[in-house]
């Protein structure tokens, strides 16, 4: 019997939980570490923060995926530091957790890039906790505004999204398909031709890594869902009332969605790794950190790069493929042969825009919009989600919203703060300044 091998894995998103599986036997212990007790479908958050979904169809505790894999335990706690020659991770609590091999996979959160007002007051949408906030959000404006509905005009009802990616387009889709089919539904008494959605992108286009037509065909529908596109123009500064762009254009709205952006978690900087561009800890060829034979980082952290050097794209994929090439490296260390190096099979790309709209993309040239990119787009993500539950749910909620355009999540929780109405006094100063 071989001696076991006690593996750490930092991180239980799809690259951590990947790796976990692959790396997992006989005489491997394997422990699963993140500050969540879940995994993340994130590709779905922007429907929870819609409310299409709720947090429990794209969320799945991690204890109860883990325990299928044998030798495989999970736990709960923030890494705060280490000691990579003693090889012992150092948690919050207090407790001290021992490795023979690391594999870091702690994936990324919202960049700002030092923008002012974007930490104070836009909503990043990389969590649960910021789906929910976005949603309890956008809830309490529908329904300050049924009380004042001259709130629209400061534009109470207006979201602005920032990024054109995949993210940014599909929640632009979203929002605008969430008022113009529910909540003119809900608010009858609302004039929602004045609730603006508006996406802006520095690039001339969205989607940057998509193919030129394609581009187009997402920028023509979400022009027909009503978004509003500003693009080749980058934001100089958000406030708690709209966006300052670089032109000197204003957006007013109540809520901006910052989907610009992302960084890698601070981990490799607490931990002492070099790290590059976006915070990405850097790795050779076999996903290692230089000088640290024993520790791997993978997914949204990890700065890899393809065959012509470039940063390789923080998406699901790459992280999983990643996660798998572990278990690669470890079973060729055992034999004493050279380590393989990374490489990743880029299996195409895509994004929603709303319904009966998408765009895909997959190697051999091969591109597609409308219906089939996005039904296709639903069976890739009802596939990947885990967990039986969430399958069914997710289907059924997407099935009920096809049939009825109702979206059944949009409970606001706790008590709807009023809106205050401007002082009597204040209205009487306002009306003779304008007199005189």
């Amino acid at each position: 019997m071989g001696v076991t091998r006690r593996v750490v894995i930092v991180g239980a998103g799809f690259g951590g939980l990947s790796a976990a599986r692959a790396v997992a036997g006989p005489d491997v212990e394997v422990e699963v570490v993140d500050r969540r007790n879940h995994h993340l479908f994130q590709p779905l958050l922007y429907q929870v923060a819609t409310a299409g979904l709720e947090p429990s169809d794209i969320a799945y505790a991690v204890r109860g995926i883990v325990r299928k894999e044998r030798g495989v335990r999970f736990t709960a706690a923030d890494i705060v530091g280490a000691d990579l020659d003693a090889r012992v991770l150092h948690t919050a609590g207090g407790r001290d957790i021992p490795y023979d091999t690391l594999v870091l996979a702690a994936g990324a959160r919202t960049a700002d890039f030092g923008i002012t007002g974007v930490a104070e007051h836009a909503f990043g949408l990389k969590s649960l906790n910021d789906a929910m906030a976005i949603r309890q959000h956008m809830l309490e404006q529908f329904e300050r505004c049924a009380v004042r509905p001259e709130l629209v005009d400061d534009g109470a009802l207006s979201i602005v999204v920032v990024g054109g990616g995949p993210t940014g387009i599909e929640m632009a889709g979203a929002m605008s398909e969430l008022f113009t089919r529910v909540m003119r539904a809900d608010f009858p008494e609302l004039d929602l031709t004045r609730a603006q959605v508006e996406l802006v992108e520095m690039a001339p286009e969205p989607l940057g890594p998509f193919h030129p037509k394609l581009r187009k065909h997402a920028v023509d529908q979400l022009e027909r869902r009503g978004v509003t596109m500003h693009l080749g123009r980058s934001v100089k500064e958000v406030t708690d009332d709209g966006v300052l762009l670089d032109d000197g254009t204003f957006l007013s709205a109540a809520t901006c969605v910052w989907a610009a952006g992302v960084e890698a978690e601070p981990l490799g900087r607490m931990l002492g790794l070099e790290t590059g561009k976006a915070g990405r800890i850097v790795v050779d060829g076999s996903l290692r950190v230089p000088d640290r034979p024993n520790v791997f980082v993978i997914g949204d952290l990890a700065a890899a790069t393809d065959k012509k050097g470039e940063l390789l794209p923080q998406l699901a994929p790459v992280a999983m493929q990643q996660g798998r090439h572990v278990a690669k490296v470890m079973d060729a260390v055992a034999e004493g042969r050279k380590p393989p190096v990374f490489r990743y099979t880029d299996k195409g790309s895509m994004a929603t825009i709303g319904r009966g709209a998408a765009v895909a993309q997959v190697p051999g040239g091969i591109r597609f919009g409308g219906t089939l990119a996005w039904l296709a787009w639903l069976v890739l993500h009802i596939y990947f989600l885990i967990g039986f539950r969430n399958r069914i749910s997710v289907l059924v909620n997407w099935a009920w919203n096809y049939l009825t355009w109702d979206r059944a999540a949009r409970v606001v929780h706790g008590v709807v703060a009023p809106e205050a109405p401007e002082a009597p006094e204040a209205r009487d100063d306002a009306s003779e300044r304008a007199a005189g």
